[in-house]
C-alpha cells in the first residue's frame, strides 16, 4: 500500500473511531437522560398543569420552573415512553432536583385528591360567596364573579335573570384546590335546584297558592326567600316575615304594594351594579347607610320603597329554611314589623300598632314627627 493510500486509510479509520465515539457519547447521554437531573431549581417548586396540557406545554412549564434544561428532550422522552398523552392536570409541589423519569411518572400519576371543605352561610350575596371560595383556595374571586354574571354561562345553567344570585345554595361543600370556577358554581346551582325541587314537591299547596294568587314562578319564590333571609337571623321568624310580605302583595286594603325592605336598597347600591353596569346617581353617594335619597331613588330597580312588588331578582342566596318559609308561611295577618334591637322583631297588623312599636323600639319612646 502506497504512502498516500495509507494516510487516507488512517484518516478513514480515525473518522470512523471518532464517529463511533460520538455515537457512543450521544447514546450514553440519551440512555442516561431519564435519570439525570439537569434543572437549576432546588427545594419545593410549585407547578400548575392546566387541563388539556400536552407534552409541549408541560415541557415548557417544567423548563420555566427550572426543573429541566431542554424541554425538547423531555418532550421526546415523554413521547417515547407513551406518557405524553397521559399527563394529568393539577397543582404539583415538586421537590427539586428531580429527574425527567421522576417528573414524567409524577405528572402521569397525578396529584392526590386534596379536597377542601368550605361552608357557604345562608344569606350571603354572590360577591361574598366568591370571596369565601377564594379565601379557601378553591377558585379566584375575579374569575368566579366573571362567570356568575356571564349571560351565556347563566343561561347554560338554566338560571333566570342576569346573574347566578339566589341560586348558589348555602351549604358545606368539598372541592379540589384551584378548581375551574364554572364547575364550582355549577355544583352550587345544582344543589339549589335539588333542594328547591324537593321543597316545592313537599309543599304543593303553598306553591299552588303563590302561583294562582300572586302569579309567582320559581324565580319569584327564590327572590322573596332571599329577602326573608336578609330580614331575620331568627329561624322561628322566617315564616312570619314571609307572611308579612305575602300579605302586603295579596291584601287589597294594603296600598301601594310596596315591600319597603332595606336590604333590597343596599343590594341595588352595592352588588347589582356588577351586572347592571352602573349604580344609580343616589347609589353613587352610598356611604354604607340608607338615607332619604336612597329611599326616594326610583333609578335603583331594587328599591322596594319606590317600586311595588318584588325586586328584579334575588338579593342573596337563601337557604332551605327561607325557601320553606315562603312555601309555608305562618298564616298570620301581620303587615308590618320592626326590629326590637335584640335580634327579633315586633309584628303589627295595623299602621297604628306599627307606629307605636317604632316609637317604643326605635325611638326610645320619642313620638314620631
Amino acid at each position: 500500500m502506497t504512502s498516500p493510500r495509507r494516510r487516507a486509510f488512517r484518516v478513514f479509520l480515525l473518522t470512523v473511531v471518532l464517529g463511533l465515539l460520538c455515537v457512543a457519547v450521544v447514546a450514553h447521554r440519551v440512555m442516561g437522560y431519564p435519570d439525570r437531573a439537569t434543572g437549576s431549581a432546588r427545594g419545593t417548586v410549585e407547578v400548575e398543569i392546566p387541563r388539556g396540557a400536552g407534552a409541549q406545554k408541560v415541557s415548557q412549564l417544567l423548563a420555566e420552573a427550572g426543573l429541566i434544561e431542554r424541554p425538547a428532550f423531555f418532550r421526546l422522552y415523554a413521547g417515547q415512553r407513551g406518557a405524553a398523552s397521559r399527563f394529568r392536570p393539577g397543582h404539583y409541589k415538586i421537590e427539586a432536583p428531580a429527574t425527567p423519569r421522576q417528573l414524567a411518572e409524577l405528572i402521569v400519576k397525578g396529584v392526590a385528591d386534596e379536597l377542601i371543605a368550605v361552608t357557604i352561610p345562608e344569606g350571603k350575596n354572590m360577591i361574598e360567596v366568591a370571596e369565601i371560595l377564594d379565601a379557601a383556595g378553591i377558585a379566584g374571586k375575579a374569575e368566579l364573579l366573571a362567570q356568575a354574571v356571564d349571560p351565556l354561562f347563566v343561561k347554560s345553567l338554566d338560571v333566570p335573570g342576569r346573574a347566578l344570585e339566589g341560586y348558589l345554595f348555602p351549604d358545606t361543600y368539598k372541592f379540589a384546590p384551584h378548581s375551574q370556577p364554572g364547575r364550582v358554581l355549577a355544583a352550587l346551582v345544582r344543589h339549589h335546584r335539588q333542594i328547591f325541587d324537593e321543597l316545592r314537591a313537599a309543599n304543593p299547596t303553598g306553591a299552588n297558592y303563590l302561583r294562582t294568587k300572586l302569579k309567582f314562578d320559581d324565580a319569584s319564590i327564590v327572590t322573596l326567600a332571599s329577602i326573608v333571609e336578609k330580614e331575620t337571623g331568627q329561624p322561628q321568624e322566617r315564616p312570619r316575615i314571609a307572611q308579612v310580605f305575602i300579605n302586603r302583595l295579596v291584601k287589597s286594603s294594603f296600598r301601594p304594594k310596596l315591600l319597603q325592605t332595606d336590604p333590597t336598597i343596599t343590594y341595588g347600591c352595592t352588588v347589582a351594579p356588577t351586572f347592571l353596569g352602573a349604580a344609580s346617581p343616589a347609589c353613587q353617594k352610598w356611604d354604607g347607610r340608607i338615607h332619604r335619597i336612597h329611599l326616594d331613588d326610583t333609578a335603583n330597580p331594587y328599591n322596594t320603597y319606590a317600586h311595588p312588588g318584588l325586586p328584579p331578582g334575588p338579593i342573596a342566596n337563601p337557604g332551605r329554611a327561607a325557601l320553606l318559609a315562603v312555601l309555608r308561611p305562618d298564616g298570620t295577618n301581620y303587615l308590618y314589623f320592626v326590629a326590637k334591637n335584640d335580634g327579633t322583631h315586633q309584628f303589627s297588623a295595623t299602621i297604628a300598632e306599627h307606629e307605636a312599636a317604632v316609637v317604643k323600639y326605635q325611638r326610645g319612646g320619642k313620638a314620631l314627627p
